[in-house]
């Protein structure tokens, strides 16, 4: 049985790629398969002359077993912008049984030890329909892994999304700061701050670097919490 986590960011842009691709590689580093999936993607570039998601194809990269584009997406949509408005402009549907069907194909095709579900923005994105992506996680009662970009505001923003994650009966696995510009004030002081504050364990710190899709992320995160 595959272990399955959910990971948030605190806001668009935090990191949650890299954060993904750090898990990966430590849950590699410890001799595990472990694959991921993201049930929406949006913003896609032509590519070998096919539509693809930058972040897609840097988890299925990092994946540990083989895995098609399509296996690791459930949607992907040409526009750069939140799901509802994408799938809006696609005169698309994003039904979270499609979501599931995505997820429980991936767990029987790869009988991987532990998948990693990258989100889209920060917790309450809207998907449309009055629905958020959120409450399919809800639904399939996943662990739910944060990441902080650190940044103005990171405290608050993580404090908010914990307390959405906690209303909505889900555990907090665990959470992980991501440097996103190495000139941000205070830095040391917010982390403090959030280590005291955030109910769960502190898997690390993954530092500001250029191009982190290329370095090995893996050794920045203890994963133990989650095994």
């Amino acid at each position: 049985m595959s272990k399955t986590y959910f990971v948030t960011g605190t806001d668009t842009d935090a990191g949650k790629t890299t954060c993904t691709v750090a898990l990966l590689q430590a849950a590699a580093a410890k001799g595990l398969k472990a694959v991921a999936y993201k049930p929406v993607a949006a913003g896609c570039e032509m590519i070998e002359n096919k539509p693809c998601n930058q972040d897609v194809l840097l988890l299925q990269k990092h994946s540990a077993l083989p895995l098609q584009y399509e296996q690791v997406v459930a949607y992907s949509f040409d526009a750069f912008s939140s799901p509802h408005i994408a799938a809006e402009e696609s005169g698309v549907t994003i039904k979270l049984d499609v979501l599931s069907e995505g997820l429980s194909r991936l767990k029987k095709s790869t009988g991987a030890d532990i998948i990693f579900v990258e989100g889209a923005g920060g917790w309450r994105v809207p998907i449309g329909n009055g629905h958020f992506l959120s409450d399919w996680v809800k639904y399939e009662n996943m662990p739910v892994i944060m990441v902080v970009g650190a940044r103005l505001g990171c405290i608050n923003h993580s404090v908010l999304t914990y307390e959405a994650i906690h209303h909505d009966m889900l555990p907090l696995a665990g959470w992980c700061m991501n440097r996103i510009s190495p000139s941000m004030n205070h830095y040391q002081q917010n982390l403090e701050t959030l280590k005291s504050l955030l109910p769960a364990p502190f898997m690390g710190e993954i530092p500001h670097i250029s191009k982190p899709d290329e370095h090995d992320l893996g050794k920045y995160l203890d994963i133990s919490a989650l095994l």
